[in-house]
């Protein structure tokens, strides 16, 4: 079968990795001119680095492999403590940070030379019984007998196939980076939680370290034009760790993301045609669900369509299999008070009165629970 894939993130990349390897026939449509490397560093849980090794992708050497995660007051004063080390043996792969350039590119060099087609946007799209067709601004047409769009918050492919918008605004957003790292963080992700945001760091390999603060956003706001001022009067006053973190940042260091929002759809596509990825579930970075919940689509996408004898049975059967989990980890990420997760459990009152002593065993049980109760492949 020929499958185009429209997104050349992790996603689409990871997808098309895995349509090949099938013995699919696969094109990648991509709208900028080459690779995009940049937006810092993600984090992979064990379903994510446990499909990435399903596919092929070998993850040893780089970023940083994760041992534990610290929930800290705003002063650093640690309220739980989550042993990383212990799920891993528990799943059977562990979590790791890499650098999102690093893992496109290990994701694009295991495609066969001129499967990504860069320069080709999306204009417009026709499908029926007997194929898929696309057609660019400029008059390119690419032919296929199954589409899927991989193409991010903004998805054309959404909006032609589903006919609604772009994700929503949360009212959140976050500032991060990747820079070289202040001080040595270890194999350590800390979040820091208080009144005025949230500021969290981790080591991201070759002496990098993926910091990120979350703040309250309107889009009405006017531009930030300093944005580490804005930062350094904001989070002044924290632990030592912030003040080494912003006291080594340049201008041009932080990149601003608003948090945004996809309602979660009951039929992930049409006909031909399906989504995948932050075209199908955006959701804000909180628990860092995004990419791993890409990985679990692009893993049930592979199994419907190889289960199915006609490839338009395989919107039914792949919505249907997808549509909870990622709706629960959408909502564990947008209304994280309201739930069970990590950071929910640093906020309430009862765990902050705890002082820190809620057993790191029943924690990381706790965590590891909520991680597979939200994943396919743990």
């Amino acid at each position: 079968m020929r499958v185009l894939v429209v997104g050349a993130g992790i996603s689409g990349l990871a997808a098309a990795r895995g349509l090949i390897a099938a013995g699919h026939e696969v094109v990648v449509l991509e709208r900028a001119q080459g690779l995009r490397l940049g937006g810092g560093a993600v984090t992979l849980w064990y379903n994510g680095t446990a499909i990435l090794a399903d596919l092929g992708v070998d993850l040893d050497g780089t970023g940083q492999r994760l041992a534990t995660l610290r929930l800290r007051t705003r002063s650093g004063r640690k309220v739980l403590e989550f042993d990383l080390e212990a799920l891993a043996a528990r799943f059977g792969s562990a979590a790791r940070v890499i650098p999102r350039g690093s893992l496109i590119t290990l994701l694009e060099s295991g495609l066969p030379e001129g499967t990504v087609q860069f320069g080709a946007e999306v204009a417009e799209l026709r499908a029926d019984r007997d194929g898929v067709r696309l057609r660019t601004p400029t008059g390119q047409e690419y032919s296929g007998d199954f589409l899927v769009g991989a193409d991010g918050v903004r998805s054309r492919v959404r909006a032609l196939v589903l006919g609604d918008g772009p994700a929503a605004m949360t009212g959140t957003a976050i500032w991060q980076g990747l820079t070289p790292a202040p001080f040595d963080p270890g194999p350590v992700t800390t979040l820091m939680v208080g009144r005025q945001g949230d500021f969290g760091y981790m080591g991201a390999g070759d002496g990098l370290m993926q910091w990120f603060f979350d703040v309250p956003w309107s889009p009405g706001a006017p531009q930030e034009d300093k944005p580490l001022e804005m930062l350094r009067r904001r989070f002044a006053g924290w632990g030592p760790q912030v003040e080494q973190v912003l006291a080594s940042l340049a201008d041009g260091d932080a990149e601003v993301f608003p948090h945004t929002r996809h309602k979660v759809p009951r039929r992930w596509g049409d006909g031909r045609c399906v989504l995948l990825g932050d075209a199908a579930h955006g959701m804000p970075p909180v628990m860092a669900q995004g990419t791993n919940q890409a990985l679990e689509d692009v893993a049930a996408l592979l199994d419907c369509l190889d289960a199915a004898p006609d490839p338009a049975a395989v919107v039914g059967a792949y919505s249907s299999r997808r549509r909870r989990r990622a709706a629960l980890a959408s909502t564990v990420a947008s209304h994280s008070l309201a739930v069970s997760g990590p950071r929910a459990l640093m906020q309430s009152e009862y765990v902050l009165r705890m002082n820190g002593f809620v057993p790191p065993g029943l924690a990381t049980r706790g965590f590891g629970l909520l991680l597979s109760t939200i994943s396919s492949r743990i």
